[in-house]
């Protein structure tokens, strides 16, 4: 194996060029050097002979494009066997490339409109692909609906004890704790007013019209939709959705029909403990701290509080715990592969689903106010 070696011939005029040896990696250090010397010497006219080129691959390739250009290489490549002169060929077109220049950043008002509205198309492109699925779902309910042999029971009833009966725990503890709490600065704000009696009112109301179906919603948003995203997405990451698909199966009536039916179902049973729970808290203050009797504060509830009200709350459940499940699912379904992607899809799910619950809550709350309901 002789090393790589060139000769500038300097007794004529111009110059010429004698590339020798074998143009390899084992030799590339030596023909930097080389090459870096020769380069400043070397002539626009220089004749170059390359048949005493020994051995070469595409880092000794790379140097003789470096050397002479990719123009010059393509030329004196002439004569050469036919997979050199491919080679040479191929570095020389990958290397003729205009340089990146870098782009001056500014970060001016430019910029942040542009992130302004990308952010919004982000937005606008989200909400179609949800209405998309929407229908979708939609649409494999009114299939599977008439057809009892295709419904899920057992997947169903699993759903509505994971995401029903084991979070009545944490849902009735939590209202009553907020029931408590609203309690206590209705009396403190009311005794000003010496007008500590309606505390019942302010609890009842509240908690049958807002506070039961919000809080069991945003619970269930993040606590259900995110599971929902993740077990969708760990199946969609390991290809079992696309290996259900394969079967002839639809990935839609199979994993996202029962655990939106589970939430239709769940959803306002939870709501329900919710505001019973809500005003149980609020009740407790209310004997404690105010002086008022259990049958007093149950009487206050039977003459004061309408039926509407529990009707306005419980009418809410069944739309946030569809845009719940659906939310969950299509999340799950967005994820491409990656555990990364899993759990980015996860926290997106959550706050996708509490942010529409909040968006419509506040929504219902003005159209039922002037609607006088």
């Amino acid at each position: 194996m002789q090393a790589g070696n060139l000769e500038l011939q300097t007794s004529s005029r111009p110059f010429r060029l004698a590339v020798s040896g074998d143009w390899t990696l084992a030799h590339y250090a030596a023909l930097k050097r080389r090459v870096a010397e020769v380069v400043p010497q070397l002539q626009a006219d220089s004749p170059v002979s390359l048949d005493a080129l020994g051995a070469l691959d595409t880092a000794g390739a790379g140097l003789l494009v470096e050397l002479l250009g990719p123009a010059r290489v393509r030329e004196a490549a002439e004569g050469l066997p036919a997979e050199r002169v491919a080679l040479l060929r191929t570095v020389a077109a990958a290397l003729d490339q205009e340089p990146i220049r870098d782009i001056p950043h500014h970060y001016g008002l430019d910029d942040v409109l542009a992130h302004i509205g990308r952010t919004v198309e982000a937005v606008w492109r989200q909400q179609r692909t949800l209405l998309g699925f929407i229908g979708l779902t939609l649409e494999s309910l009114a299939r599977t609906l008439p057809r009892p042999r295709r419904w899920r029971v057992t997947s169903l009833v699993a759903h509505i004890e994971t995401s029903g009966l084991d979070a009545i725990p944490i849902v009735a503890l939590l209202t009553f704790l907020v029931g408590a709490v609203v309690a206590f600065l209705g009396a403190t704000v009311l005794a000003d007013f010496g007008a500590s009696i309606y505390t019942v009112d302010l609890v009842a109301f509240s908690f049958l019209r807002e506070f039961g179906v919000l809080l069991a919603a945003i619970l269930m948003a993040g606590r259900t939709a995110s599971a929902f995203a993740a077990q969708i997405g760990s199946m969609k990451s390991n290809e079992e959705i696309d290996a259900i698909r394969t079967l002839g199966l639809d990935p839609i009536e199979l994993l996202v029909l029962p655990r939106l039916l589970a939430m239709l179902l769940a959803l306002p049973i939870l709501t329900f403990i919710a505001m019973l729970s809500g005003i149980v808290g609020g009740a407790l203050v209310c004997v404690v701290s105010l002086d008022i009797s259990t049958a007093m504060f149950l009487s206050m509830l039977h003459d004061h509080i309408d039926v509407q009200h529990f009707l306005v709350g419980m009418a809410k459940a069944p739309v946030f715990a569809f845009l719940i499940a659906v939310i969950g699912c299509l999340e799950g379904f967005k994820v491409s592969g990656s555990a990364q992607s899993v759990g980015e899809h996860t926290t997106s799910s959550v706050v996708q689903s509490i942010f529409m619950v909040i968006l419509l809550d506040a929504l219902a709350a003005l159209f039922f106010m002037e609607m006088g309901w």
